[in-house]
């Protein structure tokens, strides 16, 4: 059957949801240093108050209330450090406060040093010698420079809802919290396998008519990228009957999702779709380019996956259906961007088909990388962007919009016309090869 591909998303995400027992996994306790990445499996309420108590936000002289608006000299009080605990402040007096020293009882604001007269604090040989004064202005207000307790993040308010991907800023606010370890969701389980007989291991000997086994490392990588947990299991040739005997050899509980590359279209050899063909797994057509053939359902209740075996197939199949899915379920990974971008080149589409192009975003603009072939690795290892073309749009001029997911990082610099050029030779000698 055929389906778009909000339809066919929409069943991944189902069948990871309904079928994975992923939500009923019991969460996992770390330490913050490694749970960088994970996802909070609860609301986290903040233990204190940030700021714990009221500090001084600059480093100057704590002006006691009465002395508010006041230019008389003022003497100077013994000085608070950062850590301690200070006594009260005394009318008439003034003392030189730290950055994030704690406020004297009866102290309404802090005036700068360099607001002070004199403009710097008082040494120590002339504190030995005798009292000091000190003048300040008189249109210090009330809160002046104070950091007040609970002004950041209040004791017992949430710090962080559930669903939280915990990055430095989560993790440092945490840490500010007193906070040392967290509550977060377990890492989805996959096995991953891919089938052929032309596919051998990188690093070994290549035979006559074999090629390397591109998919396992691309899709392990982009599923921990993810956040997932990947177990590879051994290369599987094209014989139905060994790959029956490795399904029906996965444990019932030990992954999440067992997903395939490769075998599930309409040839003469797609062992994938011959060895599960009286399963609960459905072969469909997918209107989208590259990535078409999809395979989903169950194998004895554990979800399953299968991706075309063009390795850009791969890729693309997992950026637009497992790792959206993932986010939804566990909260890992995060989205990726979606952005507005101006094509620098043509390009033409199938009517019917959603494509995906892949391209060179940086400035507002993305050049495309190679041509819509699903074998062209090198032109995806080029690329920082998924481009689409809608089903309906047949073709798109250079200037036209278009949408763009980012995959990877993007350049600083403004596209040059000879970056233009070498980017529209790369996607010639790579149409021509195709």
């Amino acid at each position: 059957m055929r389906r778009t591909v909000a339809e066919h998303r929409s069943a991944v995400a189902g069948l990871l949801r309904w079928s994975s027992g992923y939500d009923g996994s019991a969460p996992e306790v770390l330490p913050l240093v490694e749970a960088q990445g994970r996802a909070l499996a609860e609301d986290l309420r903040a233990p204190v108050s940030l700021p714990p108590f009221d500090n001084s936000q600059m480093d100057g002289y704590a002006v006691h209330a009465d002395d508010l608006g006041d230019t008389a000299a003022l003497l100077v009080a013994d000085a608070i450090p950062a850590g301690s605990v200070p006594p009260p402040l005394q009318p008439g007096t003034a003392a030189p406060i730290m950055t994030g020293a704690m406020l004297p009882d009866g102290a309404a604001a802090v005036v700068p040093i360099e607001r002070a007269d004199p403009a710097q604090f008082h040494s120590p040989a002339e504190r030995a010698a005798g009292p000091v004064t000190v003048r300040l202005p008189g249109d210090a207000a009330p809160g002046l420079f104070v950091r007040r307790a609970g002004s950041d993040i209040a004791e017992g308010a949430t710090a962080l809802p559930a669903g939280t991907l915990l990055g430095p800023a989560q993790l440092g606010l945490l840490a500010a919290c007193g906070v040392g370890t967290v509550r977060v969701r377990p890492r989805f389980r996959v096995l991953l396998l891919s089938t052929g007989d032309e596919v051998a291991e990188p690093g070994t000997p290549l035979a006559p008519g074999a090629i390397y086994d591109a998919n396992s490392t691309l899709l392990e990588a982009a599923l921990r990228e993810a956040g997932a947990l990947v177990t590879r299991h051994r290369l599987l040739g094209d014989d139905p009957a060994v790959l029956q005997e490795a399904f029906a050899a996965i444990p019932a509980g030990s992954t999440h999702l067992v997903l395939s590359t490769g075998g599930i279209s309409q040839g003469a050899y797609e062992v994938v779709r011959q060895a599960l063909a009286d399963s609960a797994v459905e072969f469909s057509s997918v209107a989208l380019q590259p990535g078409g053939p999809q395979a989903h359902g169950t194998l004895s209740g554990i979800p399953f996956l299968g991706f075309p075996g063009n390795p850009v197939s791969a890729l693309v199949s997992f950026e637009m259906f497992l790792r959206p899915a993932l986010h939804q379920l566990t909260g890992s990974p995060a989205p990726r961007p979606v952005l507005d971008a101006v094509l620098v080149d043509g390009l033409d589409s199938p009517a019917a088909k959603h494509q995906v192009r892949r391209g060179l975003y940086r400035d507002g603009k993305v050049a495309l990388v190679g041509g819509p072939d699903s074998h062209l690795l090198h032109a995806l290892a080029a690329s920082n962007c998924l481009v689409h073309v809608p089903a309906g749009v047949t073709a798109l001029a250079a200037g036209d919009a278009v949408e763009v997911t980012l995959t990877g990082p993007v350049p600083t610099d403004p596209f040059a016309v000879e970056d233009v050029l070498v980017l529209e030779d790369a996607a010639t000698d790579a149409a021509g090869t195709g």
